[in-house]
This record gives C-alpha cells, structure tokens and sequence, in this order.
C-alpha cells in the first residue's frame, strides 16, 4: 500500500504530440516495477483505452455505463468505474463517445472546475495507487482545467517536428491560469517525442524549450519506432508488444526518471 498517490495530467493543446502513447506507455513501464498506476481516459478518441483493449470491448465500455463521461455527468466517485487490464498493477477508467458534450455538462454544475478533483477524493485518500495518470484531450477548456486542478503535475510531450512547438505558449499560458485555482500544480517536464536523430528538427525543439525560463526538459527523449505502430495496432503497450523495441526502452528510462522526479 503506498503513502501517497500522486496525480499527472498529460496534457498538450496539439494533436499528434505522443501524449497518449506517452501515458500509456510510461504507466505500463512503471507497472512493471511493482506501481500501481491507475489511468484515466480523458479524451473522446478513446485512444488510450485502445491502448490496453481491443476495439469491440473499448466501444462496449464507452457506449455502456462504466467510463469517465457518466461518472463526472453524475458527479459520482470514480472507484465504481475502474477496470482492470490484463497487466498486474495496472488499471483504468475507460473514455466515452460521448465526452464531445462534457463541456456543455460541467457548464452547469457547482464549483465546476472541481468535479473530477471531488470524484477522486475517496481513491487519492485510500492511497491504493502510486500513481494516477490522466489523459487530456488536446484542447483548452472546462474539461481539461478540471484535469489540471486534480493533479499535482503536469507531463507536456512535444513532437520534435516543425509543428511541434505549435501552440505551446498557449498551453503554459493556459497553466499559469489553472496555477491561480491549483497553486500546488506543477509542470513535472517536457517530454520530447518522435524525435529522428537524422534531422535537425530535434535540436531546434530542444534549444528552444531549453531557452524558456523554469522549464525542465527530459533527459531522456522518445525516438521514432516502428514499433510503436505494431504495439498500437494489437492494443498492447509497446513492452508488452516487443520487450526489445528501443522505444520500450526509452520510455522504461523515461519512466524510471519521472518517478525519481515524483519521490
């Protein structure tokens, strides 16, 4: 049983950053060194239920009752919504079709920004997890801010492309926003992701992020694989997938550095 749960929103405004992926796949490294990881399915793609299940039982869990989308229409506690996945310690609340309308559904609710802080309440104070990873959609609203005040950091992957600063002042404009509701929330690093070591594209990302004040960048980067892809399309984290694939690897280190960083 661990102490203290600590909570991380991964989050950037930009599609296409590997923050999905990045979850997924930092959660499952850590799984396997004996943390309790609960995910959460923040975002309608479903993606990162994807990630743990096949296609016809992820459109079960986000058509039926047990998701994120009816717990905080309900304004419920989450332990009745949690799954388990196939993988000893870790576990997840599945995403719903119909999170397209949470907007709207937190619009009129008390102390909105505070739903899903409140629904997590029993589960952080129980301390049955180590971690609990949330993952946003690539937007900036209600729905994300109400991620942002239930966590303790925020993890922001960047794509190493010539996009993939795009629209990252907004996204720490957005959390210098947040900071005046959740003045404990921190922004733990920035993960560089897709990074192909033949372009320049790389360097460019990291001189310009390291050039911004305050702002940690992780050591350990996130290469361009293959068998991303492969892992992706049979729904299995990438380790699970292929033990050897250099990008497990990299996100076992990259794992291993963000729990240093939480202790």
């Amino acid at each position: 049983m661990a102490n203290k749960t600590t909570v991380i929103a991964f989050a950037n405004n930009k599609g296409g950053s590997g923050k999905t992926t990045s979850c997924a796949n930092i959660a499952y490294s850590l799984s396997t060194l004996g943390k309790k990881i609960l995910l959460i399915d923040g975002d309608m793609q479903l993606n990162l239920t994807l990630s743990f299940f096949e296609e016809d039982r992820v459109i079960d869990l986000a058509t039926g009752e047990k998701n994120i989308y009816n717990a905080i229409k309900n304004q419920k506690d989450l332990t009745d919504y949690i799954c388990a996945t196939e993988y000893e310690n870790l576990d997840i609340i599945p995403s719903s079709t119909l999170m397209s309308g949470i907007e709207f559904d937190l619009f009129t609710m008390w102390q909105r920004e505070f739903v899903l802080k409140n629904s997590l309440e029993k589960i952080r104070e129980s301390a049955s997890y180590d971690y609990i990873f949330i993952d946003a959609p690539p937007t900036l609203g209600g729905w994300v801010m109400n991620i942002l005040c239930a966590s303790d950091y925020v993890i922001m992957p960047v794509e190493a492309s010539p996009w993939g600063l795009f629209g990252v002042a907004n996204m720490f404009e957005f959390l210098d926003n947040v900071k005046k509701i959740n003045r404990d929330l921190k922004l733990l690093g920035i993960a560089i992701t897709k990074v192909d070591v033949r372009k320049n594209y790389y360097k460019q990302t990291l001189e310009a992020l390291e050039d911004a004040d305050e702002i940690r960048v992780f050591k350990n980067v996130i290469r361009v694989d293959s068998a991303v892809e492969w892992a992706q399309d049979i729904s299995k984290p990438i380790m699970a997938h292929k033990k050897t694939a250099r990008s497990a690897g990299e996100y076992m280190e990259l794992a291993k550095e963000i729990d240093k960083l939480c202790q």
